[in-house]
């Protein structure tokens, strides 16, 4: 699976972006897309999942409400709605995938995720 993540860019307080993924390969079946954050100098941070098979999701502590995760089965693509932007939002967004469910995803060590597109950089500016 090779994933491809936009839609990143500079925006001011209580703004939104929608970040999109677009995979290629074999994404089908029990696939789980997911995404992530890692803010200068911290840890990386689930943010949420979605089940590519039945749509269902999954999220981090504190992160639903402002970020929406849905996918587009035909467009074989994961979007991540944010509203209300904050600057601590500020980081790189990555998009990932794996073959497990949402929570699983949620809770795993990122590093034994197994595939992960190019970060998009998300700037908030206060």
């Amino acid at each position: 699976v090779q994933l491809q993540a936009s839609g990143g860019g500079l925006v001011q307080a209580g703004g939104s972006l929608r970040l999109s993924c677009a995979a290629t390969g074999r994404t089908y079946g029990t696939y789980v897309m997911g995404w992530f954050r890692q803010a200068p100098g911290k840890e990386r941070e689930f943010i949420a999942s979605i089940s590519y098979s039945n749509g269902m999701t999954y999220y981090g502590d504190s992160m639903r409400g402002r970020f929406t995760i849905s996918k587009d089965v035909s467009k074989n693509t994961a979007y991540l709605q944010m509203n209300n932007l904050k600057p601590e939002d500020t980081a790189v967004y990555y998009c990932a995938a794996d073959r497990t469910n949402p929570r699983a995803m949620g809770v795993a060590d990122w590093q034994d995720i197994d595939f992960w597109g190019k970060g998009t950089l998300v700037t908030v500016s206060s």
